[in-house]
């Protein structure tokens, strides 16, 4: 599909393709218990209609986002999206068994290349790894991190310890040595061996636990910015999916005034903790904050510099996913375009439209009922 002359880049940074059978690339001792467990257990949070959208099961069967043909119609082709950042059917939670989850994110990732990342150029790829083993993490970046169409590498916003600690370090190094951003995405808060997903405990509802997401990302990106990270590795680009937006000014507020007069506790940083962020994060916008007044959200894409930090993500095929032909439509069109496509393009090193591609029809329309996939959703 070409952009066509003089229209930006439209890339969806967080597309969620489904992995119906993952056992032809797992170690023939793990595949018993992947077809028995899976993952292990959830997060115990549920929402009672699911996840995942009624209307993207495949006509030809499979769970929903299984069938790449039909994701590049029913999605990409219709919303005229250039390029999908696949974010996989889940992050890996914090689990006892190191060597298994390892070989999950292996199988993941090879699933990935083998059934979508070949199919078409639009689609781009992530390393998913298992954080909580970060030797194997970077022996997983090393083996997969140089193939063709693969832009980031993905990992848990759960982790054992916050996330700008030195433990995480040699993931970092070698995520920027390969020019690859870090992407941390939720979805295992308070699942397997993780800490409650909020400072308080464990919440009683999926309205709660969905709705207190941001707390996780807020921290993690503290750690990052106290811990020095980027000072460390000035060269690495860290992507907040799914964590929401309207926090952001807010903490950066305080860390920047509280810098002023706690610096000493910081001496590796050289900036303000606002300025790290402009220059090293980026955050999808999906589910974006809905305020009752249209101008309130565009005060707050002003405060952080939206046309600077912020790429459009549709969540596809999940629950709450935003559909971009309506988002953003009130923004100064310059920067709309930077959010719906410039800022990833530049980020993912997408130069320009994909290739003509010569792939078979494909039809549209869903079925009714949804699968339930292996893993964990938000």
């Amino acid at each position: 599909m070409d952009a066509g002359p003089g229209r930006p880049l439209t890339v969806d940074a967080d597309v969620h393709q489904s992995l119906p059978d993952l056992t032809p690339h797992l170690p023939r001792h793990w595949r018993e218990r992947w077809a028995q467990t899976g993952l292990g257990v959830g997060t115990g949070y549920h929402n009672p209609r699911g996840v995942l959208r009624q209307d993207t099961l495949p006509p030809d069967g499979g769970p929903p986002a299984s069938d790449p043909l039909f994701l590049l119609s029913d999605h990409l082709d219709r919303y005229a999206i250039d390029y999908a950042v696949l974010t996989g059917p889940f992050v890996l939670p914090l689990g006892h068994d190191p060597d298994y989850l390892d070989a999950v994110a292996r199988a993941v990732n090879d699933a990935t290349a083998a059934g979508w990342l070949g199919v078409s150029r639009r689609f781009r790829g992530s390393v998913l790894v298992n954080a909580d083993d970060p030797e194997a993490a970077v022996a997983e970046i090393e083996r997969c991190g140089d193939r063709e169409s693969v832009v980031q590498v993905l990992m848990a916003t759960t982790t054992r310890e916050p996330c700008g600690r030195r433990r995480y370090h040699p993931i970092y190094r070698a995520a920027a040595e390969r020019g690859l951003p870090v992407a941390l995405h939720p979805g295992a808060e308070g699942a397997g061996g993780a800490a409650p997903p909020t400072p308080v405990g464990y919440p009683s509802r999926y309205l709660e636990w969905h709705s207190l997401l941001p707390l996780t990302a807020m921290a993690q990106l503290a750690s990052l910015l106290c811990e020095g990270v980027f000072e460390a590795f000035p060269d690495l680009r860290v992507v907040l999916v799914e964590g929401g937006v309207s926090w952001l000014p807010s903490l950066l507020w305080r860390l920047d005034k509280n810098y002023k007069a706690l610096r000493d506790t910081t001496p590796w940083l050289r900036r303000l903790p606002s300025e790290y962020v402009a220059e090293h994060v980026r955050l999808t916008s999906q589910p974006i904050e809905e305020p009752p007044h249209p101008q309130q959200l565009e005060q707050v894409l002003a405060m952080v510099d939206a046309g600077r930090t912020l790429m459009f993500s549709s969540d596809y095929p999940h629950w709450d996913n935003d559909n971009p032909e309506v988002l953003f439509r009130r923004v100064d069109p310059a920067v709309r375009a930077r959010i719906m496509g410039g800022t990833a393009a530049e980020l993912y090193g997408l130069d320009g439209p994909p290739p003509p591609e010569q792939l078979p029809p494909h039809r549209s329309g869903g079925a009714a009922d949804v699968l339930q996939p292996t893993g964990y959703h938000e």
